[in-house]
């Protein structure tokens, strides 16, 4: 055998060799993130949420009010627990309004709330949300105290942790309504987004951050107002349990009523809605 088939030779079986050896040798794992769990928020543990990932509404969470009686604002809407007015759809709740005639109203819409099911004391209360837009609609993401049925409003206290008037499509509002601050004389701030944008393009999340004699109002994690027991002209109602109220509004003494510009349906779509608690 020659000196140049050995060595070719040779090379052969080291290839084969070593193209065994790596064959058998094992994979080395690729370590993976662990994924956060849902509503993950550092400095705070979940303690309910609704991602509305069901088939429909959870009737364990949420109650349907119905009525056409302007809900001490003069609105214009009856709101139903009909199908088409609150609904599930691709994994997030749709309040929506319709131009649709019942019982005298010329608007129909939905109220939801957890009254009796889900209330809170303290903790943070948010929401992601996409809200509607047009003159006359008000889409609301709130909290009254469920002592409401024996001390009536506003001795219970109500906190808005998100409302807004389709006229100003670019400011939301966060309130309180208390004893001897209640209706115009609310004591709060309003938002507005950069460069003006319309909060009705996308969805932002909308919070409050509760504690005694103190509740902060957030916008995509933005700090933009605080208000503390010594803000206020009256009582600090706001130390006892409260439920949580989704709705959209047609009309009513603060956005005035639609007209021609106001296009229907309506809808506000919501995302989830979380609390939670500090350890």
């Amino acid at each position: 055998m020659n000196k140049r088939v050995f060595w070719l030779l040779l090379g052969g079986l080291l290839l084969a060799a070593c193209s065994n050896g790596m064959a058998d040798s094992p994979a080395t794992a690729v370590p993976q993130p662990t994924p956060s769990p849902i509503g993950y928020r550092d400095g705070w543990d979940l303690v309910w949420h609704d991602e509305f990932d069901g088939p429909e509404i959870d009737a364990a969470n949420w109650t349907h009010e119905i009525g056409g009686h302007g809900w001490g604002n003069g609105e214009n809407q009856y709101y139903t627990d009909a199908a088409d007015n609150a609904f599930i759809e691709d994994g997030k709740l749709v309040i929506q309004a319709l131009e649709q005639n019942i019982l005298g109203k010329r608007f129909t819409s939905a109220r939801l709330i957890t009254k009796g099911k889900v209330e809170v004391t303290y903790g943070r209360i948010e929401a992601r949300i996409q809200i509607p837009t047009g003159q006359g609609i008000w889409p609301a993401f709130w909290m009254l105290g469920n002592d409401i049925d024996q001390v009536s409003w506003p001795y219970c206290g109500e906190i808005d942790i998100m409302e807004n008037i389709g006229s100003e499509p670019g400011i939301i509002h966060g309130t309180l309504h208390g004893p001897g601050y209640s209706g115009g004389n609310g004591v709060g701030k309003s938002y507005t987004l950069p460069n003006g944008r319309p909060f009705a393009d996308d969805f932002h999340v909308y919070a409050i951050e509760w504690k005694p004699a103190a509740i902060r109002w957030y916008v995509d994690d933005m700090l933009y107002n605080t208000v503390t027991a010594d803000d206020l002209p009256g009582a600090w109602v706001y130390d006892h349990p409260f439920f949580i109220l989704l709705n959209v509004a047609v009309g009513g003494r603060w956005p005035g009523p639609p007209d021609n510009t106001t296009v229907f349906p309506q809808r506000m779509t919501v995302d989830y809605v979380r609390v939670y608690e500090r350890p």
